[in-house]
């Protein structure tokens, strides 16, 4: 039988981090004179009696996870956690109920950005900061999740960032050092981002907050009209820089930082990542001079933003692409699917899964045309293990699949064609907004039904955690004796 002490004490643990965290915006609102301190002290005490009671009743002299805890503790984690990080939305005077407010906790945790607010412009700043703190923990969460579970629970295709060799217990030191320098990569970014943030003009509290959810890319902003608000070239070119930094996979970062730029490039899925989007900047650019009539420089200002900002699912917007005609739509409705690299913040199917996935085909085409010719499958000048081609497909079937069944949920609660399968994607994808005028760039969720928000919330907890670790769960085999 699976012994579930030693995840729910991992699970107290958690909570001990996020009710410390809701600590800060109760801080702030107090410093303010806000009586919304009040709001996060006592969801903070909420979160803190089940968190010490917790660790109080399943404490473990040493904590060990099996792949069956593994499972378990992934897929449970980023729910419980949400659950309790919605009290704040729950308890403050927005007027939010138990579904929106856990939304809203959702789409922070998992960096989706979805939101269901309106009026962010005049919104309490304890209520702003609590957002990014979410993103901002999430990017963290999604991070160590990609590098120390992932590899070893051989999720769509992750087995092929470790060796066959390499089992937990002989990397777990290593893999520990590298989180550590990857928390101070992830920390440096991010006050390196707020502080350039601060010099082309941000307020120090919007810097602060954009900061964290561009690193996370996440994509909470504090204005409606999102990172339009700004209207400045300097920040957008800022924001550029770190959406797709966070984009590209961690562990490359902190090589680069200390002075191997060129590991980060060798890399094929961030070459493969940053081709992408510089050709769909690119065609973006000729659709926007040739089929709008913008000017050249006005128009690769808004491909360049938009553009990185779905490829690396962070969500900010400068302008309503809605408007910008079918061809444009399309083109953002095909880049909700691909996202980031693995090992880093964003969502979406991965580009090293679609990369395996056109390796499979280009090999598949060979043996037809030579079908005795033995040429074995490459990654990053690597052979490809058997499994993991297989494992790279069912993962992309069963999430074009997801996105199928999850807008055919969607369209039953009444949405139209382009909200429920944008919405759908968007979701699944981790990205924010979806496309058409109700949760495009210029809209929001908050008008969708409740059982929709939590047919969504489920989609973005899928996406967040690639699928089979929560589907999983399900199967009654995980349960039975070993």
């Amino acid at each position: 039988m699976t012994d579930f002490r030693p995840v729910l004490y991992v699970q107290g643990w958690l909570l001990i981090v996020l009710a410390g965290a809701m600590g800060i915006p109760a801080a702030l609102e107090s410093l303010e004179g806000n009586p919304d301190w009040r709001v996060f002290l006592a969801a903070a005490a909420f979160t803190l009696f089940f968190a010490v009671a917790l660790l109080a009743a399943f404490r473990e002299h040493r904590v060990r996870l099996d792949i069956r805890q593994g499972f378990l503790l992934t897929g449970t984690a980023w729910l419980v956690t949400s659950a309790f990080a919605a009290l704040p939305f729950a308890f403050s005077g927005l007027s939010l109920n138990y579904p929106d407010a856990f939304f809203e906790a959702v789409a922070g945790i998992t960096t989706t950005g979805a939101t269901v607010l309106q009026g962010l412009d005049r919104m309490p700043d304890g209520i702003l900061l609590w957002r990014a703190i979410l993103q901002w923990l999430g990017g963290m969460g999604i991070i160590v999740m990609a590098i120390l579970l992932l590899p070893f629970l051989r999720i769509g295709g992750t087995q092929l960032f470790h060796t066959e060799s390499e089992r937990p217990e002989k990397v777990m030191p290593r893999l520990e050092q590298t989180v550590l320098a990857i928390f101070a990569v992830y920390i440096g970014l991010t006050i390196a981002c707020a502080v350039l943030y601060r010099l082309f003009g941000m307020a120090g509290f919007d810097a602060v907050v954009h900061a964290m959810t561009t690193l996370a890319t996440g994509g909470f902003a504090n204005y409606d009209t999102s990172f339009g608000y700004f209207q400045s070239f300097a920040l957008e070119g800022t924001a550029i820089l770190f959406m797709i930094a966070s984009s590209l996979p961690y562990v490359l970062l902190v090589r680069g930082i200390r002075g191997d730029i060129g590991t980060v490039f060798h890399e094929s899925q961030v070459r493969a990542f940053l081709g992408l989007i510089v050709v769909a900047v690119v065609a973006m650019t000729w659709w926007l001079t040739a089929a709008l009539d913008h000017p050249f420089d006005q128009a690769l200002r808004l491909a360049m933003f938009n553009v990185t900002s779905i490829a690396t699912t962070t969500g900010y917007a400068t302008a309503d692409y809605n408007q910008w005609g079918a061809f444009a739509v399309l083109v953002f409705f095909l880049l909700m699917f691909v996202g980031g690299c693995l090992g880093s913040t964003s969502g979406g199917i991965k580009i090293f899964r679609l990369q395996i996935f056109l390796i499979r085909l280009r090999s598949q085409l060979r043996r037809l045309l030579q079908p005795h010719r033995v040429a074995p499958m490459t990654f990053n000048g690597k052979p490809i293990p058997e499994d993991v081609p297989i494992a790279v497909m069912t993962f992309i079937l069963l999430f074009f699949v997801t996105v199928l069944l999850l807008a055919l949920v969607l369209s039953a609660y009444g949405l139209d064609f382009i909200t429920s399968v944008s919405g759908a994607a968007a979701a699944l994808g981790n990205i924010g907004p979806g496309l058409g005028p109700i949760i495009g760039p210029a809209g929001h969720f908050g008008s969708l039904p409740d059982g929709a928000k939590w047919f969504l919330a489920l989609g973005m907890l899928l996406g967040r955690l690639e699928l089979f670790t929560l589907l999983i769960l399900l199967t009654p085999g995980l349960w039975r004796s070993a």
